[in-house]
């Protein structure tokens, strides 16, 4: 059961709300439930608030996850071949490498390349499309560095 305080109001979400695997609430799930129940509480959440939700929603699970951005990082830093992004991310398993690779290109986000060569050589880039999250990227590391100077004043 998932409770969410409205106007210091307790609205408990039972069978209604559907949770992704990471555990983001759909956005429309809770509108439905809003419709039915509150309609007094519809103005507070704008067409354009959830549009912009769902936009949100799409992004983290795009890019979620404890590796995808660091892979990414890694990507844009100069490694190409599976054994150098792996030595560069240090604790993955190489079976979580390979899911997270496949989901990033799956969503269009890097390209694998397979030469055949003496030997199997598989490279893999970021594309343009990529290229758009590393200012987003580079924004989240300052905040992160501002954040840890919040709550862990001491440097490290």
């Amino acid at each position: 059961m998932i409770k969410i305080y409205i106007n210091d109001t307790r609205y408990n979400f039972n069978n209604t709300t559907k949770l992704l695997h990471l555990g983001f609430i759909f956005v429309a799930d809770i509108l439905q439930y809003i419709d039915r129940n509150m309609g007094q509480c519809k103005e507070l959440i704008t067409p354009e608030c959830v549009k912009d939700m769902k936009y949100l929603q799409d992004t983290l699970y795009v890019i979620s996850g404890k590796w995808k951005m660091l892979i990414i990082i890694s990507l844009h830093n100069g490694s190409r071949h599976y054994r150098e992004i792996a030595r560069t991310l240090p604790n993955i398993t190489f079976r979580m490498l390979s899911k997270e690779l496949r989901e990033l290109e799956q969503n269009k986000l890097i390209t694998r390349a397979v030469y055949d060569e003496a030997s199997l050589k598989i490279e893999y880039n970021i594309t343009a499309y990529c290229q758009s999250l590393i200012p987003l990227i580079s924004e989240m590391i300052k905040w992160g560095k501002a954040h840890r100077k919040v709550i862990w004043p001491r440097p490290f």
